[in-house]
């Protein structure tokens, strides 16, 4: 499960409180619990953080959502990770 399925998730239980059961509930607040115990902040320099939340800022992303994209553009560019090739043959809208 993802971040954001789990934000997703708990967002939604939020909404409709009064609908969810309580096991349904339990079970997503230790996932969060669990997720948040788990998740280490990563620290940078003074130059590095104001950079990312300028990067940050232009994407429209969180700080750790930008740094994600960067560690996969870098592991892309690197052949680290496969590359997503667009399909030369399909229907791009105009749109290349």
């Amino acid at each position: 499960m993802t971040n954001v399925d789990t934000a997703t998730l708990l967002e939604d239980a939020a909404n409709r409180i009064a609908d969810i059961s309580r096991p349904d509930l339990q079970i997503m607040l230790r996932r969060a619990a669990l997720r948040l115990r788990n998740a280490a902040p990563v620290s940078m320099d003074d130059n590095i953080e104001e950079a990312l939340r300028d990067i940050a800022g232009e994407l429209g992303l969180t700080r750790n959502d930008t740094i994600r994209f960067i560690v996969r553009e870098w592991l892309e560019k690197n052949t680290y990770l496969p590359v997503h090739d667009l399909d030369e043959d399909g229907d791009v809208d105009g749109n290349a």
